[in-house]
């Protein structure tokens, strides 16, 4: 099953919409949850594409937030309570 169009699409919205405040995943837990593990770079273009989804609960394997949105991600996952230092999400 291909990373993109309308079934790809909807399974990244399902994981989405379980992700709650202060949880943080990575693009390829997203993409494995989904049901497209290796798809971690379709799932950055998608969420990229979107406003449907909360963007900032999702990172890099490293932990890192979204270049260029740091400040803005960090802000949002700081709101719920998620820990972020030098631009990765660190455990709390």
């Amino acid at each position: 099953m291909p990373a993109n169009g309308p079934s790809f699409e909807l399974a990244v919205a399902e994981v989405m919409g379980r992700l709650l405040p202060g949880e943080v995943m990575t693009y390829g837990e997203i993409a494995a949850e989904a049901g497209h593990p290796g798809a971690h770079r379709a799932v950055g273009r998608l969420l990229s594409d979107s406003d449907e989804w909360p963007w900032w609960r999702v990172v890099t394997s490293t932990g890192r937030l979204v270049p260029g949105l740091e400040a803005e991600q960090a802000r949002k996952l700081g709101d719920e309570g998620v820990c972020v230092v030098d631009g990765r999400v660190v455990a709390g």
